[in-house]
């Protein structure tokens, strides 16, 4: 076998086929573009998805790719199996070739068979194979073209060698490359135990034949429903990090040189040896998985959160600290492998390179938070498991109450309760999770996942009756507002109608249309669609699959029928309000990116007609002054009037000639450019944008941010006005401001001193309230401290006082000890509904074996709560008001007992 490094089996691959003349594409974001029914990528056949499905053409028939996947949810979640397997991984890259109607079963076994073993020096020996069990051209080509002996060949069923998208569509057999890990146990032992999916074999490819369609579900695959495709496909599947053990003669993908120089860079940071290294690789092998895939996802600009895919990025990083912790680190450390992640990586994937320290910062920073909850997130959980039998079961309640409250990521609870012998309600965790999401109005997602079938056979038929071209409807949103077409098909309810009436909500076909569709951040245009004798106005325009545009909306008079003549206008004025905040959001990119730094990149947006939304990678608030500054250079560009120009040119172009895009976005081959002129041509803002905008920054107007924030961590977001929304913001804060200025009786500018002035007065006389509270609980505390009861010997001042804040409570303590040389201090009371605890035990008392904060760990649960402190003072709130007396009397118990014992 060929001994290779990373970079050299992956390009060793793509060059072979580029050979065999394939097209080498590059790998698509993470983030699947336009499939809701996707997490993120998980196979390199996702941006072929609409290929495959004859929704999209490519200018090639043969590609090859590299392709970033990950697999943490679904049918396809390998996270359990991450470091005690070997070879389970949640990011990874997935070595693929594809053909789009142009070769089938015959070349694509070929090439597989010639790669492995002349390209990796695979020897045939070695090599095992399936096919499905009814595929005989597949197994006549293994045996008879190939010349592979029929014992190495075994025929399979359903579950391992057929597969199919959906319940209808495409399907096909497959044909698997195994790894023969024993050869030394024969010939005639290969097809049973490849049958009995024996460990034996290493599955290294797996060849896709996509070669029927299924016009109806068939569970039992009895293929009666299967028509031939008239262009078969072929999508084929092989890991990098699997093929890479092989070649290189390991028995585990972390010995290659994918993980080997993370796990060495752990372990210069951990202090460990070798043996202990050794003895740890589960902590080691996640740590390399996770720091891996927790980059890849920073750099999509995929961020730590709680909800969909930044969820997940919060997780494998939270996984990857918390098996940290198992190793010994008490800091954060993740941010230290970034590094040696891009040096890996890097060469192939350039965006590493590009956003190494942000993407450092962020794991830095989402650590250091975890870390902060850590420790209080394991805590209420040993305490959960105090409370269960030997191998009892968590509830999944808890579960959901420290992943919400505590930010204790579901898996991470679940490793640390498997770690002590126990086991979770993971259905109970689920439901509590769905429980919240519906009380929160969340969980409404993807509802329209199921209709994508009606708009494909939509599409089919309006193409194969010539109603529509090949590319499906024209879409021109850049010329003129108004487009006479035709009717092509009416929807109402998910059905195609030939007609409809006043009164129903309809969505409407055209052969070309004017109306923008929402995409980049800008929404879809409304208008109206006029024929003879009817009228529908649109609401909101779509396009549900590759080709097909909708006009979603409803008939307000007569009666529209397919095939009428109508008239499609697009609503000017609203139109215009758009393209200004477009427009906007571009100047206002260059000009953050000129104050605050090239490290601005846009993370999203809203272009609507009322306002827009720009968020960006930034770490830090934004103070007053870079505030004022962005507004005015945007107000100055719209002044100076500069011209805004689109051009159409190829993507490679654009780029190389400095054009920003959206990371993430999925362009093709041929892009639309946005430039801002400025003086002497040159460029103040060069984006990648299919939006409409302005032709001249003049017609923006007035530009007003109204806010700054944060939406997550390194993410802000500015909100900000333009044209008439921004005249009318601008006159409604001129007679508020008037109206404030009569109410103080000041002049308008004025009114920020008189403000000041009357804040300056409310403190003063706050200060004053706070004193004379304070004197009254002096004056209650100091008769109080007179009645202490002795306690089994003990001098103990136990009371409940009526609406002392927490504060005065922990100075009552030390007014407590300046007083009694020696004793114990109890105090509740009830501020704003919340129960609060206080103990005080003096230092003499301490060595006797009493200790505050144990104390109050044992009182809190009394009245719903938690708490902790010192040996001489511990502090603790409860939820149960009702139950402070109780807690107070569980004290003295407590003391009493104390005493005893001691």
């Amino acid at each position: 076998m060929k001994q290779m490094t990373s970079v050299e089996a992956r390009q060793a691959f793509l060059d072979f086929f580029v050979e065999m003349g394939h097209q080498q594409v590059a790998s698509s974001s993470l983030v699947p573009a336009n499939d809701p029914t996707l997490l993120f990528t998980n196979a390199g056949m996702v941006q072929f998805k609409d290929v495959f499905l004859g929704l999209d053409k490519r200018d090639y028939k043969r590609a090859a790719t590299s392709q970033k996947c990950m697999r943490v949810s679904g049918k396809h979640n390998d996270l359990e199996n991450v470091g005690p397997s070997p070879r389970h991984h949640t990011f990874f890259e997935m070595l693929g070739n594809f053909s789009f109607g142009d070769y089938f079963k015959r070349d694509a076994i070929r090439f597989a068979y010639a790669l492995l073993t002349q390209v990796y020096e695979l020897p045939p020996d070695r090599l095992a194979f399936t096919v499905y069990k009814d595929d005989d051209e597949a197994y006549d080509i293994w045996i008879n073209d190939i010349g592979v002996d029929p014992r190495r060949v075994a025929r399979m069923d359903t579950k391992t060698n057929f597969w199919q998208m959906a319940d209808t569509g495409p399907c096909g057999p497959t044909s698997e490359i195994h790894w023969d890990k024993t050869p030394e146990l024969g010939l005639d032992s290969i097809i049973p135990l490849m049958q009995a999916e024996d460990d034996r074999f290493l599955e290294l490819w797996n060849l896709v034949f996509m070669q029927y369609n299924r016009t109806q579900p068939d569970p039992e695959n009895t293929g009666k429903y299967d028509q031939p495709l008239p262009a078969p496909g072929v999508d084929t599947g092989m890991g990098l990090e699997r093929i890479l053990s092989v070649v290189n003669g390991v028995t585990a993908n972390y010995d290659t040189d994918l993980f080997t120089p993370i796990i060495a860079a752990t372990q210069r940071l951990s202090g460990h040896t070798d043996e202990e290294r050794d003895t740890n690789y589960v902590p080691y092998r996640v740590i390399a998985d996770h720091i891996r895939a927790a980059v890849f996802l920073i750099a999509e600009g995929v961020l730590p959160g709680a909800k969909g895919r930044d969820s997940v990025c919060r997780l494998v990083i939270r996984r990857a600290s918390r098996f940290g912790a198992k190793l010994g680190f008490r800091e954060p450390f993740l941010g230290k492998l970034v590094d040696t992640v891009v040096e890996i990586m890097g060469g192939h994937y350039t965006e590493l390179v590009e956003r190494r320290d942000a993407i450092k910062k962020v794991i830095t920073q989402e650590e250091e938070r975890f870390r902060r909850t850590l420790d209080r997130g394991v805590e209420e959980l040993e305490a959960e498991l105090s409370k269960l039998p030997e191998g009892g079961v968590l509830p999944g309640g808890v579960v959901f109450y420290l992943k919400a409250t505590l930010g204790l990521p579901d898996q991470v609870t679940k490793d640390i309760v498997e770690e002590r012998g126990y086991s979770v309600d993971m259905a109970g965790f689920r439901a509590a999770e769905a429980e919240h999401a519906i009380r929160s109005g969340g969980g409404q997602a993807m509802g329209e996942i199921d209709a994508v079938n009606v708009y494909k056979d939509t599409l089919a038929q309006l193409q194969a009756g010539g109603a529509l071209a090949s590319r499906g409807v024209v879409y021109n949103p850049y010329g003129s507002l108004q487009v006479e077409d035709q009717v092509r098909a009416i929807l109402q309810d998910g059905q195609r109608v030939n007609s409809a009436i006043a009164g129903d909500k309809v969505e409407i076909v055209l052969g070309a249309t004017p109306f923008y569709v929402e995409a980049g951040g800008q929404v879809s245009d409304t208008g109206v669609i006029i024929g003879d004798g009817w009228r529908v106005e649109v609401e909101d325009t779509r396009r549900p699959v590759g080709g097909l545009i909708v006009h979603i909306g409803e008939v307000v008079e007569g009666q529209p029928r397919e095939g009428d003549t109508a008239l499609a206008s697009v609503d000017a004025g609203r139109r215009m309000d758009i393209l200004r905040n477009h427009t906007a959001t571009h100047l206002l990119h260059a000009a953050l990116r000129k104050n605050l730094g090239s490290h601005v990149q846009q993370r999203g947006s809203l272009v609507a007609p009322d306002r827009l939304r720009f968020d960006f990678a930034h770490d830090a608030k934004m103070t007053p002054d870079e505030l004022r500054a962005v507004e005015a250079q945007v107000n100055d560009v719209i002044m100076a009037n500069y011209e805004v120009c689109a051009v159409e040119k190829p993507l490679a172009e654009a780029r190389a000639e400095g054009a920003m895009a959206l990371f993430g976005e999925k362009y093709g081959d041929t892009v639309r450019t946005i430039s801002i002129i400025g003086n002497e041509d040159s460029r103040y803002s060069y984006e990648l944008c299919g939006g409409t905008h302005v032709s001249e920054t003049a017609e923006i107007g007035p530009f007003l941010i109204v806010s700054e924030g944060s939406v997550s961590a390194g993410i802000r977001r500015i909100e900000a006005l333009t044209g008439s929304a921004a005249m009318h913001y601008i006159q409604n804060s001129r007679g508020a401001l008037a109206h404030l200025a009569a109410r103080l009786g000041a002049a308008p500018e004025h009114v920020e001193e008189r403000v000041s002035a009357l804040q300056d007065e409310l403190n003063q006389a706050k200060k004053q309230i706070e004193r004379l509270q304070r004197e009254i609980a002096r004056q209650q505390f100091d008769q109080l401290v007179t009645s202490l009861e002795p306690i089994n010997g003990t001098q103990a001042l136990i009371a409940q006082l009526d609406d002392v804040p927490p504060e005065t409570l922990r100075e009552m303590t030390d007014w407590f000890r300046g007083i009694v040389k020696s004793g114990v201090l109890v105090l509740g009371s009830v501020t704003d509904g919340r129960p609060q605890v206080v103990v005080a035990v003096t230092d003499d008392l301490t060595k006797q074996g009493l200790h505050a904060g144990n104390l109050i760990k044992q009182i809190a649960p009394v009245i719903g709560g938690g708490g902790g402190g010192r040996p001489t003072m511990a502090q603790a709130g409860g939820k149960d008001a009702s139950k402070l007396g109780a807690a107070l009397e569980t004290a003295r118990q407590l003391i009493a007992g104390s005493h005893s014992s001691g």
